[in-house]
């Protein structure tokens, strides 16, 4: 059974046990782009904002107490996980938003008129824009909600990141002991301790989490009180100084006002801030993904000082074959997040006068990276680091056999003296260790006491002083 609707466009037929009307379904037709609908954490920040403005138009008189009540306990049923199936607007759409506003508009008013004993489509008891979206409009509703979710986003990454950074760190001591050799560009180099590395990834994923956290306190500043431009046109005072204090106690946000609304409305550097610190930890992770790979290659045939887990049979033909399969997918998360800021960046760029039309990809992109990037920590986590063993026998052959050591002398007997020790084991295909020792040139003691990198700590670990 359908009821019909009419807006400015025209009339449609809608299914009468549906909660959105005609304008969310006109959206719902022109945008079929990406097939899947708005983000759960963004339809309850929506109904976060109808709730809060709500409450402010009631204190500035704009709203009688019987339709701000059965608003606000209609928005309250959305922020506990209800009528999201109402919720049918593509994520990725024009008009600025307009249709995910409308949306949320038009399911609140017809979930506040049944509670207030009315029919769907009627909109006599409340009505989506003259209630529900009263003093507003998509170009402060949208925006608003997008850094809510995008608060409760970054959050939930924090708490991985924090996780990850802590299981680095105990790899770090456990690994502590273990010497292996260093290679820069990627040769080899002098002598390091496996726990050195694992210590700089537990470091760089501290710096991403401050920068996560950072970004907390940026991103906070909403343009909800300026309606349509910035200028508050259609909203009362009272309720354009105080309406995002009250929305900061409803969503448990600490959110505060654009310093200038126009500003606010206009400018979306805000997000592409916010991409970059995203890509920025992206990156951070996928090379230290792409050193497990390489330091676990082989096994026999490759580096092998260390062991990942085994997850799953690598090759439907290869028997025996293990892949090093979450570092892979923590590197393709990190390819896909670059992209996403790239379409990022480009968004905010196109804005022209006083509104950006591209939020709605803005949000998509940004959303997805923050859910990728906390879903890829967590098997990242679990799956991969916790379960890292060391190759520590296979560690100390390579140092042994590698020419690398031969930097550690330099200090005592010179470059040009160094450089000749280097070459006669290249071409003797002997080691350092057996020349400076066979040739009387060092004690074995000395030669251990020169190369070893036990000597220095590193900073949080208890290393070995010398």
């Amino acid at each position: 059974m359908y009821r019909l609707e009419a807006d400015s466009v025209g009339t449609k037929k809608i299914l009468k046990e549906k909660y959105y009307g005609v304008q969310t379904l006109r959206g719902f037709e022109n945008f079929q782009i990406t097939g899947k609908k708005l983000h759960k954490d963004f339809i309850i920040s929506l109904a976060e904002v109808k709730k809060a403005c709500a409450i402010e138009n009631h204190k500035s008189g704009c709203l009688n107490d019987k339709v701000t009540k059965a608003i606000v306990e209609a928005c309250d049923e959305i922020i506990d996980g209800k009528l999201h199936d109402d919720f049918i607007t593509d994520p990725i759409q024009g008009g600025a938003g307009t249709s995910m506003n409308m949306n949320i508009n038009e399911v609140v008013a017809n979930r506040a008129s049944e509670i207030l004993g009315g029919k769907k489509g009627e909109y006599i008891e409340v009505h989506p824009n003259d209630h529900v979206n009263y003093g507003q409009s998509t170009n402060d509703v949208i925006p608003t909600a997008g850094k809510m979710t995008l608060i409760k986003l970054l959050k939930v990454s924090i708490g991985k990141l924090e996780l990850l950074e802590v299981e680095l760190s105990k790899k770090a001591v456990e690994f502590d002991r273990i010497v292996k050799m260093g290679r820069t560009q990627m040769q080899d180099a002098i002598p390091i301790r496996l726990g050195q590395e694992f210590k700089a990834y537990a470091v760089v994923i501290k710096r991403d989490v401050c920068r996560f956290k950072n970004l907390l306190t940026t991103i906070n500043a909403v343009n909800l009180g300026g309606t349509a431009v910035g200028t508050g046109l259609n909203a009362e005072s009272h309720y354009v100084k105080n309406v995002v204090n009250t929305l900061s106690e409803v969503c448990k946000i600490d959110l505060v006002q654009n310093e200038d609304l126009v500003d606010g409305t206009q400018n979306l550097d805000g997000f592409v801030m916010a991409s970059s610190v995203v890509k920025t930890c992206a990156v951070s992770l996928s090379k230290i993904a792409n050193d497990l790979r390489l330091m676990s290659s082989g096994p026999r045939a490759g580096f092998g000082e260390i062991n990942l887990p085994s997850k799953q049979n690598g090759s439907s033909i290869m028997p025996g074959k293990v892949n090093p399969v979450i570092p892979e997918v923590m590197s393709q998360i990190a390819y896909n997040i670059m992209g996403n800021d790239v379409t990022i960046t480009f968004s905010a760029e196109s804005g022209q006068l006083e509104l950006n039309h591209c939020e709605p990809v803005i949000f998509y992109n940004l959303f997805e990276s923050l859910e990728m990037l906390s879903n890829g920590v967590d098997t990242f986590n679990n799956n991969c680091i916790q379960g890292i063993t060391a190759n520590e026998e296979r560690c100390r052959e390579y140092v042994e056999s590698s020419v690398g050591t031969v930097t550690a002398l330099c200090a005592k007997f010179g470059y040009k003296k160094s450089a000749e020790f280097a070459k006669d084991a290249m071409r003797k295909n002997t080691n350092i260790r057996d020349e400076v020792i066979g040739n009387n040139i060092l004690t074995n003691d000395e030669y251990n006491k020169l190369v070893n990198p036990m000597r220095m700590t590193m900073p949080g670990v208890p290393g070995i002083n010398e």
